[in-house]
Protein backbone atom coordinates (compact mmCIF):
# COMPACT_ATOMS: atom_id res chain seq x y z
CA UNK A 1 0.00 0.00 0.00
CA UNK A 2 1.88 3.11 -1.32
CA UNK A 3 2.56 5.95 1.36
CA UNK A 4 1.27 3.42 4.15
CA UNK A 5 4.34 1.75 6.31
CA UNK A 6 4.09 -0.81 9.41
CA UNK A 7 6.89 -1.37 11.63
CA UNK A 8 7.29 -3.26 15.21
CA UNK A 9 9.63 -1.36 17.53
CA UNK A 10 12.92 -3.12 18.63
CA UNK A 11 11.10 -5.18 21.17
CA UNK A 12 8.52 -6.11 19.27
CA UNK A 13 5.70 -4.85 21.60
CA UNK A 14 4.36 -1.82 19.57
CA UNK A 15 3.22 -1.65 15.80
CA UNK A 16 3.50 1.67 14.66
CA UNK A 17 1.69 2.80 11.66
CA UNK A 18 3.41 5.52 9.16
CA UNK A 19 1.60 7.51 6.88
CA UNK A 20 3.36 10.24 4.39
CA UNK A 21 0.33 11.95 2.66
CA UNK A 22 2.30 13.16 -0.23
CA UNK A 23 2.65 9.64 -1.37
CA UNK A 24 -1.06 8.73 -1.29
CA UNK A 25 -3.01 8.49 -4.42
CA UNK A 26 -6.34 8.48 -2.93
CA UNK A 27 -7.69 8.57 0.44
CA UNK A 28 -7.11 5.74 2.85
CA UNK A 29 -9.91 3.82 4.30
CA UNK A 30 -9.50 2.31 7.45
CA UNK A 31 -11.07 -0.77 7.36
CA UNK A 32 -8.57 -1.87 4.52
CA UNK A 33 -5.48 -0.55 6.61
CA UNK A 34 -6.52 -2.58 9.34
CA UNK A 35 -7.02 -5.18 6.52
CA UNK A 36 -3.39 -4.98 5.14
CA UNK A 37 -2.27 -4.99 9.09
CA UNK A 38 -3.51 -8.78 9.24
CA UNK A 39 -2.15 -10.01 5.98
CA UNK A 40 0.99 -8.82 6.94
CA UNK A 41 1.33 -10.62 10.23
CA UNK A 42 0.48 -7.91 12.63
CA UNK A 43 -2.64 -9.32 13.75
CA UNK A 44 -0.14 -11.57 16.30
CA UNK A 45 -0.39 -8.41 18.45
CA UNK A 46 -3.91 -6.32 19.12
CA UNK A 47 -4.63 -3.81 17.07
CA UNK A 48 -6.38 -0.83 18.18
CA UNK A 49 -9.61 -0.50 15.34
CA UNK A 50 -10.00 3.30 16.59
CA UNK A 51 -6.14 4.34 16.66
CA UNK A 52 -6.12 2.86 13.05
CA UNK A 53 -9.24 5.30 12.24
CA UNK A 54 -8.00 8.47 13.99
CA UNK A 55 -4.24 8.31 11.97
CA UNK A 56 -6.22 7.13 8.30
CA UNK A 57 -8.58 10.54 9.74
CA UNK A 58 -5.41 12.62 9.71
CA UNK A 59 -3.84 11.47 6.92
CA UNK A 60 -6.51 11.85 4.65
CA UNK A 61 -6.91 15.76 5.39
CA UNK A 62 -3.62 16.42 5.03
CA UNK A 63 -4.05 14.52 1.46
CA UNK A 64 -6.91 16.67 0.80
CA UNK A 65 -4.93 20.04 2.00
CA UNK A 66 -2.41 19.35 -0.11
CA UNK A 67 0.04 19.48 2.85
CA UNK A 68 3.09 16.46 2.06
CA UNK A 69 5.64 18.20 4.17
CA UNK A 70 4.02 16.19 7.39
CA UNK A 71 3.90 12.23 8.24
CA UNK A 72 1.53 10.43 10.13
CA UNK A 73 2.96 8.44 12.98
CA UNK A 74 0.36 6.68 15.38
CA UNK A 75 0.77 3.58 17.61
CA UNK A 76 -2.12 1.29 16.25
CA UNK A 77 -1.44 -1.97 18.09
CA UNK A 78 0.31 -3.38 21.06
CA UNK A 79 1.34 -6.64 22.47
CA UNK A 80 -0.78 -7.35 25.68
CA UNK A 81 -0.30 -9.96 28.46
CA UNK A 82 -2.54 -11.88 30.81
CA UNK A 83 -4.62 -9.58 32.96
CA UNK A 84 -5.71 -10.87 36.35
CA UNK A 85 -8.15 -9.79 38.56
CA UNK A 86 -9.55 -11.36 41.73
CA UNK A 87 -13.35 -11.83 43.11
CA UNK A 88 -13.85 -12.74 46.74
CA UNK A 89 -17.67 -14.03 47.64
CA UNK A 90 -19.81 -12.22 50.37
CA UNK A 91 -19.18 -14.93 52.49
CA UNK A 92 -15.54 -15.17 52.50
CA UNK A 93 -15.78 -18.77 51.35
CA UNK A 94 -14.47 -18.57 47.45
CA UNK A 95 -12.51 -16.41 45.68
CA UNK A 96 -12.48 -16.05 41.77
CA UNK A 97 -10.02 -15.16 39.55
CA UNK A 98 -10.64 -13.51 36.43
CA UNK A 99 -8.59 -13.64 33.51
CA UNK A 100 -8.53 -11.68 30.13
CA UNK A 101 -6.88 -13.89 27.39
CA UNK A 102 -3.30 -12.23 25.88
CA UNK A 103 -3.27 -11.40 22.34
CA UNK A 104 -0.05 -11.81 21.43
CA UNK A 105 1.21 -11.69 25.09
CA UNK A 106 2.42 -14.24 27.38
CA UNK A 107 0.30 -16.60 29.90
CA UNK A 108 1.22 -16.09 33.94
CA UNK A 109 2.36 -19.14 35.44
CA UNK A 110 0.43 -20.72 37.97
CA UNK A 111 3.07 -19.89 40.99
CA UNK A 112 2.51 -16.23 39.52
CA UNK A 113 -1.37 -16.11 40.00
CA UNK A 114 -0.89 -17.54 43.18
CA UNK A 115 1.73 -14.99 44.33
CA UNK A 116 -0.72 -12.49 42.92
CA UNK A 117 -3.26 -14.01 44.94
CA UNK A 118 -1.57 -13.90 48.61
CA UNK A 119 -1.28 -10.20 47.72
CA UNK A 120 -4.55 -9.78 46.96
CA UNK A 121 -5.73 -11.18 50.40
CA UNK A 122 -6.34 -14.71 49.32
CA UNK A 123 -4.32 -16.57 52.37
CA UNK A 124 -5.64 -20.27 52.56
CA UNK A 125 -7.36 -22.71 50.32
CA UNK A 126 -5.51 -21.49 47.15
CA UNK A 127 -5.23 -25.09 44.93
CA UNK A 128 -2.60 -24.90 42.97
CA UNK A 129 -4.40 -27.12 40.39
CA UNK A 130 -7.81 -25.75 39.74
CA UNK A 131 -5.24 -22.48 38.71
CA UNK A 132 -3.69 -24.42 36.63
CA UNK A 133 -6.80 -25.65 35.11
CA UNK A 134 -8.12 -22.14 34.39
CA UNK A 135 -4.90 -21.23 32.77
CA UNK A 136 -5.63 -24.23 30.10
CA UNK A 137 -9.39 -22.46 29.81
CA UNK A 138 -7.51 -19.37 28.94
CA UNK A 139 -4.98 -20.67 26.78
CA UNK A 140 -8.27 -21.99 24.28
CA UNK A 141 -9.86 -18.91 24.61
CA UNK A 142 -10.35 -15.77 22.22
CA UNK A 143 -7.62 -13.49 22.84
CA UNK A 144 -9.12 -10.20 25.27
CA UNK A 145 -12.24 -12.63 25.91
CA UNK A 146 -12.54 -12.66 29.99
CA UNK A 147 -12.32 -16.42 31.57
CA UNK A 148 -13.40 -16.79 34.97
CA UNK A 149 -12.55 -19.70 37.86
CA UNK A 150 -12.45 -20.46 41.32
CA UNK A 151 -9.07 -20.89 42.89
CA UNK A 152 -9.78 -20.92 46.28
CA UNK A 153 -12.36 -22.51 48.54
CA UNK A 154 -12.41 -21.97 52.63
CA UNK A 155 -13.37 -24.28 54.47
CA UNK A 156 -16.63 -24.83 56.61
CA UNK A 157 -16.82 -25.60 60.39
CA UNK A 158 -17.99 -29.05 61.27
CA UNK A 159 -19.88 -28.85 64.59
CA UNK A 160 -19.45 -31.96 66.95
CA UNK A 161 -21.77 -34.56 67.27
CA UNK A 162 -23.97 -35.08 69.72
CA UNK A 163 -23.34 -37.43 72.40
CA UNK A 164 -24.20 -40.81 71.38
CA UNK A 165 -25.64 -44.02 73.35
CA UNK A 166 -23.94 -47.13 73.27
CA UNK A 167 -25.39 -50.24 74.63
CA UNK A 168 -23.26 -52.26 76.88
CA UNK A 169 -25.08 -55.38 76.07
CA UNK A 170 -27.37 -56.77 73.07
CA UNK A 171 -30.67 -56.98 72.90
CA UNK A 172 -32.40 -60.56 72.31
CA UNK A 173 -33.21 -60.10 68.90
CA UNK A 174 -30.03 -59.22 67.71
CA UNK A 175 -28.23 -61.79 69.06
CA UNK A 176 -30.52 -64.73 67.73
CA UNK A 177 -30.15 -62.40 63.96
CA UNK A 178 -26.36 -63.16 64.42
CA UNK A 179 -25.48 -67.06 65.04
CA UNK A 180 -22.04 -67.49 66.87
CA UNK A 181 -18.54 -68.35 64.84
CA UNK A 182 -17.59 -71.62 65.23
CA UNK A 183 -13.99 -70.40 63.35
CA UNK A 184 -13.27 -67.73 61.12
CA UNK A 185 -15.13 -69.09 58.41
CA UNK A 186 -18.22 -71.07 59.87
CA UNK A 187 -20.44 -70.33 61.95
CA UNK A 188 -23.38 -72.20 63.94
CA UNK A 189 -26.64 -72.20 63.43
CA UNK A 190 -27.84 -73.52 66.34
CA UNK A 191 -25.52 -71.97 68.41
CA UNK A 192 -27.17 -68.79 68.92
CA UNK A 193 -24.95 -67.72 72.28
CA UNK A 194 -26.44 -67.10 76.05
CA UNK A 195 -29.40 -65.74 77.07
CA UNK A 196 -28.96 -61.78 77.91
CA UNK A 197 -30.08 -61.65 81.48
CA UNK A 198 -28.42 -58.85 83.99
CA UNK A 199 -27.92 -58.83 87.72
CA UNK A 200 -28.85 -55.71 89.50
CA UNK A 201 -26.20 -52.97 89.51
CA UNK A 202 -24.95 -54.27 86.25
CA UNK A 203 -23.68 -51.69 83.54
CA UNK A 204 -26.25 -51.55 80.47
CA UNK A 205 -25.38 -48.43 78.54
CA UNK A 206 -23.21 -45.67 78.30
CA UNK A 207 -23.27 -42.03 76.92
CA UNK A 208 -20.41 -40.79 74.92
CA UNK A 209 -19.03 -37.26 75.18
CA UNK A 210 -20.45 -34.97 71.73
CA UNK A 211 -17.37 -34.20 69.62
CA UNK A 212 -15.66 -31.27 69.37
CA UNK A 213 -16.02 -30.16 65.84
CA UNK A 214 -13.63 -29.05 63.53
CA UNK A 215 -12.67 -25.63 62.96
CA UNK A 216 -13.01 -23.85 59.36
CA UNK A 217 -11.43 -20.91 57.68
CA UNK A 218 -12.16 -18.67 54.66
CA UNK A 219 -9.96 -17.31 51.95
CA UNK A 220 -8.83 -14.95 54.11
CA UNK A 221 -6.63 -17.39 56.44
CA UNK A 222 -9.63 -16.03 59.20
CA UNK A 223 -10.44 -19.41 61.60
CA UNK A 224 -14.13 -20.17 62.05
CA UNK A 225 -14.57 -21.52 65.35
CA UNK A 226 -16.64 -24.63 65.20
CA UNK A 227 -19.78 -25.50 67.68
CA UNK A 228 -18.80 -28.38 70.72
CA UNK A 229 -22.17 -30.81 70.41
CA UNK A 230 -25.23 -31.07 72.39
CA UNK A 231 -25.38 -33.65 75.71
CA UNK A 232 -28.12 -35.40 74.49
CA UNK A 233 -30.38 -36.23 77.97
CA UNK A 234 -30.61 -39.83 79.09
CA UNK A 235 -34.40 -41.12 78.85
CA UNK A 236 -34.38 -43.79 81.79
CA UNK A 237 -36.46 -46.94 80.98
CA UNK A 238 -38.11 -49.42 83.48
CA UNK A 239 -35.34 -51.07 85.58
CA UNK A 240 -32.63 -48.46 85.29
CA UNK A 241 -30.90 -45.62 87.02
CA UNK A 242 -27.73 -43.30 86.90
CA UNK A 243 -24.92 -44.67 88.07
CA UNK A 244 -23.62 -42.83 91.46
CA UNK A 245 -20.21 -42.59 90.53
CA UNK A 246 -20.72 -41.76 86.90
CA UNK A 247 -23.56 -39.39 85.13
CA UNK A 248 -23.06 -41.11 81.73
CA UNK A 249 -23.74 -44.71 82.62
CA UNK A 250 -27.00 -46.23 82.91
CA UNK A 251 -26.95 -49.47 85.53
CA UNK A 252 -29.86 -52.12 85.68
CA UNK A 253 -31.81 -52.09 89.23
CA UNK A 254 -33.03 -55.46 89.28
CA UNK A 255 -32.51 -58.32 87.47
CA UNK A 256 -34.01 -58.47 84.00
CA UNK A 257 -33.83 -58.80 80.51
CA UNK A 258 -32.10 -55.81 78.62
CA UNK A 259 -33.66 -53.77 75.73
CA UNK A 260 -32.83 -51.08 73.70
CA UNK A 261 -35.27 -49.32 71.40
CA UNK A 262 -35.79 -45.57 70.46
CA UNK A 263 -32.97 -44.20 72.42
CA UNK A 264 -34.38 -45.67 75.43
CA UNK A 265 -32.64 -48.61 77.35
CA UNK A 266 -34.97 -50.52 79.73
CA UNK A 267 -34.58 -53.63 81.88
CA UNK A 268 -37.68 -55.79 82.38
CA UNK A 269 -38.65 -58.18 85.30
CA UNK A 270 -38.24 -61.64 83.63
CA UNK A 271 -40.13 -64.65 84.43
CA UNK A 272 -37.56 -67.38 83.87
CA UNK A 273 -38.86 -71.44 83.32
CA UNK A 274 -38.04 -74.11 81.60
CA UNK A 275 -41.08 -74.86 79.73
CA UNK A 276 -44.70 -73.91 79.63
CA UNK A 277 -46.63 -77.43 79.80
CA UNK A 278 -49.97 -78.44 81.97
CA UNK A 279 -47.43 -78.54 85.19
CA UNK A 280 -46.65 -75.01 85.23
CA UNK A 281 -49.76 -73.50 83.79
CA UNK A 282 -50.32 -70.34 81.84
CA UNK A 283 -48.12 -67.37 82.01
CA UNK A 284 -49.23 -63.89 82.17
CA UNK A 285 -46.90 -61.45 83.30
CA UNK A 286 -45.60 -57.83 83.28
CA UNK A 287 -42.48 -58.00 82.66
CA UNK A 288 -40.46 -60.03 79.94
CA UNK A 289 -40.34 -63.98 79.58
CA UNK A 290 -38.26 -66.54 79.49
CA UNK A 291 -38.78 -70.08 78.55
CA UNK A 292 -36.02 -72.28 78.32
CA UNK A 293 -37.28 -75.18 76.94
CA UNK A 294 -40.84 -75.57 74.89
CA UNK A 295 -44.22 -74.65 74.92
CA UNK A 296 -46.58 -77.41 74.30
CA UNK A 297 -49.88 -77.33 73.22
CA UNK A 298 -52.97 -75.15 73.81
CA UNK A 299 -50.65 -73.18 76.26
CA UNK A 300 -50.42 -69.55 76.79
CA UNK A 301 -48.39 -67.20 77.53
CA UNK A 302 -48.56 -63.39 77.39
CA UNK A 303 -46.07 -61.08 79.14
CA UNK A 304 -46.15 -56.77 79.01
CA UNK A 305 -42.18 -56.79 77.59
CA UNK A 306 -40.50 -59.60 75.10
CA UNK A 307 -41.12 -63.24 75.22
CA UNK A 308 -38.17 -65.50 74.55
CA UNK A 309 -38.72 -69.13 73.45
CA UNK A 310 -35.08 -70.97 73.88
CA UNK A 311 -37.25 -73.92 72.08
CA UNK A 312 -39.97 -75.17 70.14
CA UNK A 313 -43.81 -73.97 70.52
CA UNK A 314 -46.52 -75.85 69.31
CA UNK A 315 -50.06 -74.90 68.62
CA UNK A 316 -49.79 -72.69 71.53
CA UNK A 317 -51.13 -68.86 71.63
CA UNK A 318 -48.07 -66.45 72.79
CA UNK A 319 -48.61 -62.52 72.54
CA UNK A 320 -45.87 -60.01 73.61
CA UNK A 321 -46.37 -56.17 73.55
CA UNK A 322 -42.32 -56.34 72.53
CA UNK A 323 -40.80 -59.19 70.75
CA UNK A 324 -41.08 -62.86 70.45
CA UNK A 325 -38.69 -65.07 69.87
CA UNK A 326 -38.38 -68.76 69.14
CA UNK A 327 -35.30 -70.52 68.27
CA UNK A 328 -36.08 -73.90 67.37
CA UNK A 329 -39.50 -72.93 65.51
CA UNK A 330 -43.21 -73.10 65.86
CA UNK A 331 -46.12 -75.76 64.67
CA UNK A 332 -49.35 -75.37 64.63
CA UNK A 333 -52.46 -76.62 62.49
CA UNK A 334 -55.70 -75.13 60.01
CA UNK A 335 -59.17 -76.07 60.97
CA UNK A 336 -60.97 -77.08 57.81
CA UNK A 337 -62.15 -73.78 56.64
CA UNK A 338 -58.82 -72.62 56.68
CA UNK A 339 -59.52 -69.73 58.75
CA UNK A 340 -58.82 -70.63 62.14
CA UNK A 341 -55.19 -71.77 63.23
CA UNK A 342 -54.26 -73.64 66.46
CA UNK A 343 -50.54 -71.76 67.00
CA UNK A 344 -50.92 -68.04 66.90
CA UNK A 345 -48.35 -64.96 67.94
CA UNK A 346 -49.02 -61.63 68.83
CA UNK A 347 -46.03 -58.94 68.83
CA UNK A 348 -46.08 -55.46 69.23
CA UNK A 349 -42.53 -55.83 67.90
CA UNK A 350 -40.83 -57.73 65.47
CA UNK A 351 -41.03 -61.71 65.64
CA UNK A 352 -37.87 -63.93 65.07
CA UNK A 353 -38.74 -67.85 64.85
CA UNK A 354 -36.26 -70.79 62.87
CA UNK A 355 -38.81 -71.91 61.17
CA UNK A 356 -43.05 -71.85 61.21
CA UNK A 357 -46.05 -73.55 59.82
CA UNK A 358 -49.53 -73.32 60.50
CA UNK A 359 -49.26 -70.57 62.65
CA UNK A 360 -51.46 -66.92 62.37
CA UNK A 361 -48.99 -64.27 62.89
CA UNK A 362 -49.14 -60.56 64.28
CA UNK A 363 -46.59 -58.28 64.46
CA UNK A 364 -46.06 -54.52 64.49
CA UNK A 365 -42.54 -54.62 63.13
CA UNK A 366 -40.47 -57.10 61.58
CA UNK A 367 -40.74 -60.66 60.18
CA UNK A 368 -37.23 -62.78 60.34
CA UNK A 369 -37.98 -66.45 60.05
CA UNK A 370 -33.96 -68.86 59.86
CA UNK A 371 -35.52 -71.37 57.00
CA UNK A 372 -38.90 -72.00 56.27
CA UNK A 373 -42.31 -70.31 56.39
CA UNK A 374 -45.02 -72.58 55.28
CA UNK A 375 -49.21 -72.49 54.92
CA UNK A 376 -49.14 -69.69 58.12
CA UNK A 377 -51.18 -65.87 57.78
CA UNK A 378 -49.06 -63.00 58.43
CA UNK A 379 -49.75 -59.67 58.94
CA UNK A 380 -47.07 -57.39 59.34
CA UNK A 381 -46.26 -53.63 59.72
CA UNK A 382 -42.57 -54.26 58.23
CA UNK A 383 -40.59 -56.54 56.36
CA UNK A 384 -40.73 -60.48 56.04
CA UNK A 385 -37.62 -61.98 55.72
CA UNK A 386 -36.90 -65.51 55.25
CA UNK A 387 -32.97 -66.65 55.61
CA UNK A 388 -30.10 -65.34 57.15
CA UNK A 389 -30.73 -61.12 56.77
CA UNK A 390 -27.55 -60.91 54.77
CA UNK A 391 -28.75 -62.94 52.20
CA UNK A 392 -31.99 -65.00 52.50
CA UNK A 393 -32.12 -68.38 50.79
CA UNK A 394 -35.10 -69.85 52.81
CA UNK A 395 -38.32 -70.97 51.56
CA UNK A 396 -42.03 -69.44 51.60
CA UNK A 397 -44.69 -71.37 50.58
CA UNK A 398 -48.21 -71.47 50.62
CA UNK A 399 -49.20 -68.50 52.71
CA UNK A 400 -51.83 -65.72 53.26
CA UNK A 401 -49.32 -62.91 53.69
CA UNK A 402 -50.12 -58.85 54.23
CA UNK A 403 -47.16 -56.83 54.59
CA UNK A 404 -46.00 -53.60 54.69
CA UNK A 405 -42.26 -53.59 53.52
CA UNK A 406 -40.41 -55.95 50.90
CA UNK A 407 -40.68 -59.77 51.30
CA UNK A 408 -37.35 -61.71 50.59
CA UNK A 409 -36.65 -65.57 50.15
CA UNK A 410 -34.63 -67.24 48.38
CA UNK A 411 -37.42 -69.96 46.95
CA UNK A 412 -40.71 -68.48 46.91
CA UNK A 413 -43.58 -70.89 46.19
CA UNK A 414 -43.76 -74.45 45.71
CA UNK A 415 -43.20 -76.77 43.05
CA UNK A 416 -46.78 -78.35 43.66
CA UNK A 417 -48.16 -74.42 42.38
CA UNK A 418 -49.65 -74.43 45.90
CA UNK A 419 -50.93 -70.79 46.38
CA UNK A 420 -49.19 -68.15 47.85
CA UNK A 421 -50.63 -64.54 48.53
CA UNK A 422 -48.90 -61.23 49.27
CA UNK A 423 -51.25 -58.43 49.97
CA UNK A 424 -49.43 -54.88 50.32
CA UNK A 425 -52.98 -52.81 50.05
CA UNK A 426 -53.34 -52.42 54.41
CA UNK A 427 -50.63 -50.15 54.76
CA UNK A 428 -50.77 -48.16 51.56
CA UNK A 429 -54.54 -47.87 52.09
CA UNK A 430 -53.83 -46.66 55.67
CA UNK A 431 -51.29 -43.89 54.60
CA UNK A 432 -53.87 -43.36 51.99
CA UNK A 433 -56.94 -42.34 54.57
CA UNK A 434 -54.28 -40.30 57.04
CA UNK A 435 -53.59 -38.66 54.13
CA UNK A 436 -56.89 -38.11 52.70
CA UNK A 437 -57.92 -36.80 56.31
CA UNK A 438 -54.81 -34.31 56.67
CA UNK A 439 -55.40 -33.22 53.57
CA UNK A 440 -59.04 -32.55 54.18
CA UNK A 441 -58.02 -30.23 57.08
CA UNK A 442 -55.04 -28.52 55.68
CA UNK A 443 -57.50 -27.24 53.09
CA UNK A 444 -60.19 -25.79 55.79
CA UNK A 445 -56.95 -24.31 57.59
CA UNK A 446 -55.68 -22.92 54.56
CA UNK A 447 -59.30 -21.23 53.63
CA UNK A 448 -59.70 -19.81 57.09
CA UNK A 449 -56.16 -18.19 57.11
CA UNK A 450 -56.75 -16.89 53.84
CA UNK A 451 -60.05 -15.43 54.99
CA UNK A 452 -58.26 -14.07 58.40
CA UNK A 453 -55.75 -12.68 56.37
CA UNK A 454 -58.16 -10.53 53.85
CA UNK A 455 -59.80 -9.07 57.27
CA UNK A 456 -56.49 -8.35 58.99
CA UNK A 457 -55.83 -6.60 55.55
CA UNK A 458 -58.97 -4.59 55.44
CA UNK A 459 -58.65 -3.62 59.10
CA UNK A 460 -54.93 -2.25 58.45
CA UNK A 461 -56.56 0.16 55.50
CA UNK A 462 -58.41 1.35 58.03
CA UNK A 463 -58.32 4.24 61.20
CA UNK A 464 -58.66 1.74 64.02
CA UNK A 465 -59.78 3.69 67.64
CA UNK A 466 -57.12 3.50 70.26
CA UNK A 467 -59.19 1.24 71.98
CA UNK A 468 -59.65 -1.46 70.11
CA UNK A 469 -55.68 -1.55 69.15
CA UNK A 470 -54.86 -4.55 71.64
CA UNK A 471 -57.72 -6.63 70.12
CA UNK A 472 -56.56 -5.91 66.74
CA UNK A 473 -52.94 -6.76 68.08
CA UNK A 474 -54.64 -10.13 69.41
CA UNK A 475 -55.73 -10.74 65.72
CA UNK A 476 -52.63 -9.96 64.26
CA UNK A 477 -51.19 -12.65 66.92
CA UNK A 478 -53.76 -15.30 65.98
CA UNK A 479 -53.25 -15.29 62.33
CA UNK A 480 -49.36 -15.06 63.12
CA UNK A 481 -49.87 -18.27 65.05
CA UNK A 482 -52.66 -19.70 62.05
CA UNK A 483 -49.59 -19.06 59.56
CA UNK A 484 -46.81 -20.99 61.05
CA UNK A 485 -49.79 -23.57 61.70
CA UNK A 486 -50.32 -23.85 58.36
CA UNK A 487 -46.57 -23.64 57.47
CA UNK A 488 -46.13 -27.04 59.56
CA UNK A 489 -48.97 -28.76 58.19
CA UNK A 490 -47.49 -27.87 54.68
CA UNK A 491 -44.39 -29.66 54.95
CA UNK A 492 -46.83 -32.26 56.98
CA UNK A 493 -48.51 -32.64 53.86
CA UNK A 494 -44.98 -32.92 51.37
CA UNK A 495 -43.65 -35.85 53.89
CA UNK A 496 -46.97 -37.71 54.10
CA UNK A 497 -46.40 -37.87 50.05
CA UNK A 498 -43.15 -38.89 50.15
CA UNK A 499 -44.02 -42.20 53.00
CA UNK A 500 -46.64 -42.81 50.40
CA UNK A 501 -44.23 -42.76 47.03
CA UNK A 502 -41.85 -44.40 49.58
CA UNK A 503 -44.45 -47.64 50.60
CA UNK A 504 -44.82 -48.45 46.78
CA UNK A 505 -41.53 -48.11 46.86
CA UNK A 506 -40.87 -51.06 49.20
CA UNK A 507 -44.18 -53.13 47.84
CA UNK A 508 -41.84 -55.88 46.33
CA UNK A 509 -41.15 -59.23 46.22
CA UNK A 510 -37.92 -60.87 45.93
CA UNK A 511 -36.74 -64.49 45.19
CA UNK A 512 -33.00 -65.36 45.79
CA UNK A 513 -33.73 -68.42 44.47
CA UNK A 514 -36.67 -69.68 42.37
CA UNK A 515 -39.77 -68.00 41.83
CA UNK A 516 -42.62 -71.10 41.43
CA UNK A 517 -46.02 -70.56 39.42
CA UNK A 518 -49.06 -69.75 42.24
CA UNK A 519 -47.11 -66.55 43.76
CA UNK A 520 -49.47 -63.17 43.26
CA UNK A 521 -48.85 -60.20 44.38
CA UNK A 522 -51.46 -57.47 45.33
CA UNK A 523 -51.94 -53.80 45.98
CA UNK A 524 -55.54 -52.41 45.97
CA UNK A 525 -57.09 -53.84 42.12
CA UNK A 526 -53.41 -53.78 40.94
CA UNK A 527 -52.73 -57.55 40.79
CA UNK A 528 -49.84 -59.65 39.15
CA UNK A 529 -49.25 -63.53 39.34
CA UNK A 530 -46.87 -65.87 38.10
CA UNK A 531 -47.79 -68.40 35.59
CA UNK A 532 -44.62 -70.32 35.27
CA UNK A 533 -41.39 -70.96 37.47
CA UNK A 534 -38.86 -68.26 37.33
CA UNK A 535 -34.77 -68.22 38.06
CA UNK A 536 -33.56 -65.59 40.51
CA UNK A 537 -36.80 -62.48 40.51
CA UNK A 538 -37.93 -59.33 41.48
CA UNK A 539 -41.58 -58.35 41.33
CA UNK A 540 -41.93 -54.42 42.09
CA UNK A 541 -44.60 -51.67 42.01
CA UNK A 542 -43.65 -49.38 39.73
CA UNK A 543 -45.73 -46.65 37.78
CA UNK A 544 -49.22 -48.06 39.16
CA UNK A 545 -48.07 -51.60 37.49
CA UNK A 546 -46.15 -54.50 38.88
CA UNK A 547 -42.97 -55.11 36.98
CA UNK A 548 -41.10 -58.55 36.89
CA UNK A 549 -37.43 -58.31 36.49
CA UNK A 550 -34.99 -61.24 36.37
CA UNK A 551 -32.02 -60.70 39.18
CA UNK A 552 -28.38 -61.05 37.98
Amino acid sequence: MQGVKFSFDTNRENVTLTISPGELEQELSAEEVHKALCEQGFDEVYLSENAIKTACDKANHLFKTRDSSQQVVEQVGERRHTEVEFRISEDNMSAYAILTAPHGGQLPRAEQIQMMAKNNGIRRGVGIKRIRALLDRVAEAEPGSHVEGEIAKGLPPRDGHSSKQVPLVPNALERVLKPQAKTDKKVDLRNLGEIVCVKAGAEVLRREAPGKGRHGFDVHGNVLPSKIGDWVPLNLGSGTALSDHDENLVVSTIAGMPKYNNLVMQVDDTFICQGVNVGTGHITYEGSVLVNGDVTENMIVKAKGDVTVNGFAESAHIQADGDVIITEGAMGKQSDNHNEYTCTIQAGGSVYLQHGQGLDIICGGNLNVGRQLAHCRVITGGQIVVGQPDNPQGNLFACEISSHGPVIAGTVGAVSGSTLRIDFSMGFNQLQARKDSFEELLRQIRGNAERHKQKIDNINNRVVPKSLLSKVDEAKEMLKNESNLLTWMESKSVEMSQAKQQYQEAAKLIANKKLYSGVSVKLNNRNWRSEREYDRAQVSYDMHQWKYEPLV
